[in-house]
């Protein structure tokens, strides 16, 4: 998992590099655009294209059949009937070309994430900085939290036994790319931290090696899983985004652009959907 994350990450990272210090939808329009594309080539190449376009002429036969039967209730039932079938059919046709966009999906899904689901950190914002125990204990582990330059620690480390995490508040100064720096026993445990404007791979984990862990939080390699820290968490402030004035996560417009795109493509791509 974590060579296809680092694979992934490069392919990401350089694609939405030209539109880092644009605004974040303009990237994000592009992403939806060329995620349509290929959903539409996946689909064509994986589904029964001609058995597609059959049940949808059926369904728009049903379809006219209930509106120029409208005062014939025996032939409106029949054809509501049918009506089902065929959409139960259609359905049926497109869980194969749906399965085989599932998984790259997905994973596009947790990389996109760190772009446009959290925003980096701005000077002199504070955060919780988290470092997360893999064992039940009962006493604190010597974990110690070094910040570089430009990084303030504010306060902790604070211990929380039921939680299993060891806290630290602290503020970035300047703007940069940093790494913080947890002493555990004689290991270095290093976690990202992003503080600037525009948009970047934002890791809010830095994960365990367990396949969930990284799968779910795949903008950093993961820890090498032996000694008393498991995991490291950054509180990242998570990116605002409003679509037609309300307030919603960035996927549902990645998706609603996405569906655009496919229903105008379809035709000039020659795609029955």
């Amino acid at each position: 998992m974590s060579y296809l994350n680092q694979v992934l990450r490069a392919l990401f990272d350089g694609l939405l590099l030209p539109f880092r210090s644009m605004p974040p939808v303009i990237g994000l329009v592009v992403v939806s655009l060329l995620s349509a594309i290929l959903a539409l080539i996946v689909f064509k190449k994986t589904s029964n294209q001609d058995r597609i376009a059959e049940v949808k002429r059926q369904i728009h036969a049903c379809l006219f059949e209930i509106r120029l039967f409208n005062d014939d209730l025996r032939a409106i039932f029949r054809a509501q009937g049918e009506l089902l079938r065929h959409n139960l059919h259609y359905l049926g046709l497109s869980l194969v070309p749906m399965a085989f966009m599932l998984v790259p999906f997905a994973l596009a899904y947790f990389h996109l994430e760190q772009h446009y689901g959290y925003r980096p950190l701005r000077p002199g914002e504070a955060v919780l900085v988290r470092a997360l125990v893999g064992e039940p204990i009962e006493t604190r582990p010597e974990v110690a939290l070094e910040a570089p330059e430009g990084i303030t620690v504010l306060a902790g480390p604070a211990w929380f036994p039921a939680a299993r995490e060891i806290d630290w508040k602290i503020r970035p100064e300047v703007e940069g790319r940093f790494a913080l720096a947890l002493k555990a026993g004689d290991r270095v445990l290093t976690k990202t931290l992003r503080v600037g404007g525009g948009v970047q791979r934002v890791s809010p984990r830095r994960p365990s090696p367990r396949f969930a862990d990284e799968l779910l939080n795949p903008g950093e390699d993961p820890l090498p899983g032996t000694g008393p820290v498991a995991a490291i968490e950054v509180a990242y402030p998570q990116r605002q985004w409003r679509f037609l004035g309300a307030e919603m996560p960035w996927w549902v417009g990645w998706l609603a652009l996405m569906l655009l795109f496919a229903l105008a493509l379809r035709n000039r791509m020659g795609v029955s959907i």
